[in-house]
């Protein structure tokens, strides 16, 4: 079976497919028929529209959803700014760090005593999320269930990726239940609350503030392979009846705003549109790969991607390493040294990365390679990968790596910098510094016509006058 395997069972069931029109009722005849607005619903419900994009954005990309509720979403006091240390939004470009340095941390804590929202700590970020441009980085660590309480982030949708415990994630719209090895994507405006039945969790979090994740163009490759959309699943609609106090937190322009509500946010009957959260096992990405020589760009492990303006230029890409075959001849076949004009994010689920086996980069840590920022495998990879017998072998097994690739600069909060405590400081030292020099041509060199003369090696450069042995 083509899937990860996971420790514990799904309780849950879905809807299937990326980008699917969905319609589910959790009471058979809630749903209207052949009209969005009765003027009396069935069941005595509420008719709301939750608008992902602009009304008259073209067809193929509107995203709308029509709810079917026991009381509209507006049905709620006003908000009220949260003034809590706890809580660690600053999103704004004036708190950011902006530095040329490859930065690398080790693992993230667990906090037993976090929930979801006061376990969330923002790392780094770009753009401007009232221009709705850009992207957050957060990791989030968490070991209590959160109680009559619900969050919806106003400034993007989450694209939350769990490395250490399950996520029993209740929303509007349904139930999702996602493990390591698995994502989840919860739009901009939805509510959503997170228990933890497995005991602490501790994962990644990117906060897409433009647009939304599609799934790449496939351009040569054809119809199908990477993330195929059958294995997208969505939740099917649950509500909750329940008049008990509700706190609703609101993440706005990168603070926290609070309400409280005398009955349940979870009071969906039936819903039916393209705008919901989705869930995606990382088992199932059909990764593709050179069969003859040298390596492909990274992108083609793209598993969701969200476009700039400029056709091929991503706000955000979210990239996967997962197990595969390597067989390129005359290859040095993990990733080479590069300097790139986007930014690289990249995080460890489990196991070890093939590019950075010296024991640095470990699982729940993570690593940022800013904008032309060089890197590429510390110096024991390549002294590996360059004398290794070149035999078909596979990567990878047991282990998965991602990366959240951006083409924004990327700045870094003062908990990512600094208060984390989790940065190391001998990156640089460790990885790249040891390297040698193998060169084995003549000490200088130009553009000039250079001759290589008879049996004994000397070298003449027309341009300086120098010859060499």
């Amino acid at each position: 079976m083509v899937s990860s395997k996971f420790e514990t069972d799904d309780p849950y069931t879905y809807q299937i497919g990326f980008g699917s029109y969905h319609a589910t009722e959790s009471l058979k005849g809630a749903l209207p028929v052949g009209q969005n607005s009765p003027q009396k619903p069935p069941y005595g419900l509420y008719a709301e529209k939750l608008s992902g994009t602009a009304f008259t954005a073209p067809r193929h990309e509107n995203q709308q959803t029509w709810c079917y509720r026991i009381l509209p979403a507006a049905a709620h006091p006003k908000f009220t700014a949260v003034d809590d240390e706890n809580f660690n939004f600053k999103a704004r470009a004036a708190n950011f760090h902006m530095i040329p340095n490859q930065i690398r941390w080790d693992p993230f804590d667990l906090d037993q005593q976090a929930t979801f929202i006061t376990g969330l700590r923002m790392v780094a970020g770009a753009g401007d999320i009232v221009s709705k441009s850009g992207v957050g980085i957060y990791i989030y660590a968490a070991g209590k269930d959160m109680a009559n309480e619900a969050l919806y982030s106003a400034d993007g949708d989450f694209l939350i990726v769990p490395q250490h415990g399950d996520l029993d994630i209740q929303t509007e719209l349904g139930y999702l239940y996602v493990r390591p090895q698995e994502i989840v994507v919860i739009p901009r405006g939805v509510r959503f609350k997170v228990k933890c039945p497995t005991g602490p969790v501790r994962g990644y979090i990117l906060e897409l503030y433009s647009n939304h994740f599609t799934l790449p163009e496939l351009g040569p490759i054809g119809s199908n392979c990477l993330a195929n959309a059958r294995d997208f699943e969505a939740p099917v609609a649950a509500y909750e009846n329940v008049q008990e106090e509700f706190t609703l937190y609101a993440k706005f322009d990168g603070r926290l705003f609070s309400s409280t509500m005398n009955h349940s946010p979870f009071d969906v009957v039936a819903w039916h549109g393209l705008y919901y959260p989705y869930k995606y096992d990382l088992g199932r990405f059909n990764p593709m790969g050179s069969i003859s020589f040298d390596h492909p760009d990274p992108s083609i492990y793209t598993v969701l991607t969200a476009q700039s303006d400029h056709a091929g230029t991503a706000i955000a890409d979210f990239v996967i390493f997962p197990p595969r075959w390597l067989v390129q001849e005359d290859t040095f076949r993990p990733p080479w040294y590069h300097r790139n004009t986007m930014s690289e994010f990249m995080g460890l689920i489990c196991g070890s990365y093939d590019a950075k086996e010296g024991g640095g980069f470990q699982p729940a840590g993570a690593s940022l390679h800013n904008v032309m920022s060089a890197h590429g495998p510390d110096a024991s990879t390549h002294d590996k990968a360059s004398n290794i017998e070149l035999t078909p072998h596979k990567v990878g097994t047991g282990s998965i790596a991602f990366m959240f690739e951006s083409c924004m600069m990327i700045g870094l909060t003062d908990w990512g910098l600094e208060e984390c405590l989790k940065v190391q400081k001998t990156y640089n030292k460790d990885s790249w510094e040891p390297l040698k020099v193998h060169f084995t041509g003549p000490k200088y060199g130009s553009a000039g016509e250079i001759v290589k003369s008879g049996h004994n090696g000397v070298l003449k450069d027309t341009t300086n006058g120098r010859t060499s042995d």
